[in-house]
């Protein structure tokens, strides 16, 4: 039950931008930074700072205490997404899921390291800080987030909670399932489109707006 109790504490707009539910006018942003990092861009990563520094933080500050140690944290993260950019397959996932992987792993880095636990709640100082996504929440519903999970294979499950909930590439996932690579891409990308599809057909049950 590991996945349903991340799934009801992480931050959604990973799930979001993994299913395809955002917002107008947030998908053209995507898609050219991470490829223009990768080419050595110094302005391109300043805009990947700019746009995608609120996700990030808002991972970071879940499992970071210290203001201090989160600030740092972010600075690691932005340097691995420079170094890592020209590994980024806009084929496979989103910039946004691409980044939001590699915040989590470092931000669980951080926890293990400093053996702090999850820190579920908001920092005291984090009113003047910019929230991950406005939308998170009201867009995706954790609920029927999990309802549609629930109808999936369990070792498609499985795959979800290596990706998602522990921030493991695809990989480390076929490294550690002994799967080949392909399946592995296959399998998420497949439980990603009937999630999405049994989102749709929960909203319509419920008569919600898709």
């Amino acid at each position: 039950m590991h996945l349903r109790n991340f799934i009801f504490h992480c931050d959604l707009s990973l799930f979001e931008f993994a299913l395809g539910i955002v917002e107008d006018g947030k998908r053209g942003v995507e898609e050219t930074l991470l490829r223009l990092v990768a080419q050595g861009d110094g302005k391109a990563m300043k805009k990947c700072i700019d746009q995608y520094g609120p996700l990030v933080w808002g991972i970071v500050c879940r499992r970071v205490l210290s203001r201090g140690d989160a600030e740092e944290a972010c600075q690691e993260i932005f340097t691995e997404i420079w170094k890592k950019a020209d590994a980024y397959d806009p084929a496979i996932a989103k910039e946004t899921t691409f980044i939001g992987m590699i915040a989590r792993r470092r931000s669980i880095d951080w926890q293990r390291k400093q053996s702090r636990l999850p820190a579920l709640a908001p920092l005291e100082t984090s009113v003047d800080l910019p929230s991950s996504t406005p939308c998170a929440g009201k867009v995706l519903d954790r609920d029927l987030l999990w309802k549609a999970l629930e109808k999936l294979p369990e070792k498609t499950r499985e795959l979800f909670s290596l990706h998602f909930e522990k921030g493991m590439t695809h990989d480390e996932i076929a490294k550690q399932t002994k799967q080949p690579l392909g399946t592995v891409k296959t399998k998420l990308r497949r439980g990603l489109i009937k999630a999405r599809e049994l989102l749709q057909n929960f909203k319509a049950e419920e008569g919600v707006e898709a």
